[in-house]
């Protein structure tokens, strides 16, 4: 007889695949946490006091639009630094092209920084698919 007897593979595989199947949820234990709950109900007072959010983009090339108009780079200085001044201070958001280099935004958010911006935020889309 020249066949190979594989039956004792297949009992050895499938008793592998059954504990394989029995030990799997086993290894991913989450912790389960309370979360807080939140009010999300906003009052129009807090709407009023709030200031509205600043948009700066920046394009590869390098120029700089604040709420989508063109600037240059001293004006942004002086902008930063009146709106710095405000209570309560507006949040900035940057947006930064896809083919901005990450020096460019970065200069730009240490030039809010040294201006007195505290809430610097950064703009980016969801990926798709997620």
């Amino acid at each position: 007889m020249a066949d190979i007897n594989v039956t004792p593979l297949v009992d050895v595989m499938l008793v592998l695949l059954i504990i394989f199947i029995i030990t799997a949820p086993l290894m991913s234990h989450k912790v389960k946490v309370d979360l807080p709950e939140a009010n999300l109900v906003q009052n129009p007072e807090d709407a009023e006091k709030r200031a509205s959010p600043i948009t700066l983009a920046v394009k590869e090339d390098g120029s700089i639009y604040w709420n989508d108009e063109e600037i240059d780079k001293q004006t942004l200085e002086s902008r930063l630094a009146t709106a710095a001044q405000q209570t309560p201070q507006p949040p900035l958001n940057l947006r930064g092209d896809r083919t901005t280099k990450m020096r460019v935004i970065n200069e730009m958010t240490k030039v809010a920084q040294e201006q007195g911006m505290l809430d610097v935020g950064f703009v980016a889309t969801k990926v798709k698919g997620q």
